[in-house]
Formats: structure tokens, sequence, C-alpha cells
């Protein structure tokens, strides 16, 4: 029996995602259905499974993707690498998408946009029981010096969706802090928004909270991850902690 979800919901996130329309989502590492769904039934438009760094493994993704839908945001998968098999499993076990690491050229990009498109425009294979209904979408992630000076010809791929940075992998790279206002990220953060802004497509990024969230949507971000569970427990737990103890 084939297993396919409405059309819908999912096509009109990727409508959205490619009209480069504001959208807010949550980062899970904890593969919990009790988690991921408290985090979509929040009022966000997405949810995403890393399954690079998180615990989730393809195993738990069929219940994780299908508790996000059913409370209402999208399902996406962050793989675990830049691989078809990678990608491919995410998208047959109920992710709407994927956005993906460990590109550093544009030839890899086409490589992982191919991954995610049935022949001929790709190479994915067909036959996952839990593939939502029409065209997922691919966003590769921009998290290195390499990938920022190919992100034109990436950008140009037509295959490629939209960028995703990954503002502590790209500080790392470029040797500098964890900060907006760095004199080094800070420039390369706007040379992405702005190459983005020339190609006609999404650039979303990274936050943990709502204040530097803001920032990036108005400096011209559009696919805004505003949360993540496992720092969003700790962070108030913290807070929780130091008010009773009068610290």
């Amino acid at each position: 029996m084939w297993l396919a979800w409405p059309m819908s919901a999912a096509s009109a996130f990727r409508a959205q995602l490619v009209a480069r329309e504001v959208l807010y989502g949550a980062w899970s590492t904890i593969p919990s259905l009790l988690s991921v769904r408290l985090l979509a039934a929040a009022g966000l438009d997405y949810v995403v499974v890393d399954l690079q760094h998180g615990g989730a493994t393809e195993h738990d993704l069929p219940a994780l993707t299908t508790a996000i839908r059913l409370a209402g945001a999208t399902p996406v998968g962050r793989v675990r690498h830049a691989h078809p098999a990678d990608i491919g499993r995410a998208l047959d076990l109920g992710c709407e998408g994927v956005i993906v690491p460990n590109v550093n050229s544009a030839a890899q990009a086409h490589e992982a946009a191919g991954a995610c498109r049935y022949p001929p425009a790709g190479y994915r294979s067909g036959g996952g029981a839990l593939t939502g209904v029409g065209e997922p979408f691919c966003l590769i992630m921009v998290e290195s010096v390499q990938a920022v000076a190919e992100l034109e010809a990436t950008l140009a791929d037509e295959g490629v969706d939209g960028i995703y940075v990954g503002p502590r992998d790209l500080s790392y790279s470029l040797g500098c802090p964890l900060d907006p206002d760095d004199p080094v990220l800070g420039p390369a953060l706007g040379q992405i928004r702005a190459a983005c802004a020339a190609a006609g497509k999404p650039v979303g990024i990274h936050a943990t909270e709502g204040t530097t969230a803001r920032r990036y949507r108005d400096e011209g971000c559009s696919l805004i991850t505003v949360a993540a569970d496992a720092l969003g427990i700790s962070c108030h737990t913290a807070a929780e902690l130091a008010t009773a103890q009068g610290s």
C-alpha cells in the first residue's frame, strides 16, 4: 500500500519558502514525540529534526515527522552528510525537505540537489512509504570559507532551492567569534544575503533566541530558526534555578 500525505500543507510551505516569505522554525535534537509536538504546536512553520548532531536516527523519523505534521508544522531533516543515501532516506521517511551540511562546492551542491529529485531532473530512487506528495525542497548549508567562495555558482543551480547558514561553523572556518557584529563574520553574512537576494532565492539562518532571530529577519533572512529544544530546556532551567536561589 502506498502512503502519501495531503499535498496542500507541504505544497503551501514550499511555495512560501521559494517566494521568500518569512517562516519561523525550531531545531530538534531530542528524539521525543512529546518534544517535537510541543515545538510544532507553539505555532511554528517548521521543525528541523537534526540527524547530524541530534539524538534522532532514521528509525525515529516516521514517528517524529508524523507528530510534527499533525501538530501543524512542516517536518524538515538536517541530514548527516551531503550523501544521496542520507538525503533519500530522510525524504522517504517523512521529511518534506532537507537541509544539507558539509557542502563546500557548487559541484557538491549539484549532487545534493540531484538526490532530492526523481529522473530526469535528478537521480533519486522511488519507493519511500512515507514520501510526501510533490517536490521536496533542498537547502544547502553555507558554513565554510570555501562554500562562500562558490556561493554564486551554487545558487545558479536550478535544483538548489535556497541557502541555510550555519553561523557557528562559518565562524570557525573564518577564525572569528560567533557574533553577527564581528568585523569578519558580519560582512560574510551580508555577502551571503546579498548573493541570495540577487539570485532570487531564500536564505535561512540558525538563531536560538528571538532577539537575534528578529535581527536576521530584518536583515533579509526568510527562513529563521528561533529556538532549539535542548538549549531551551537547559537555559530555562538554569534561569529558574538562579531566580529560586536568589542569585
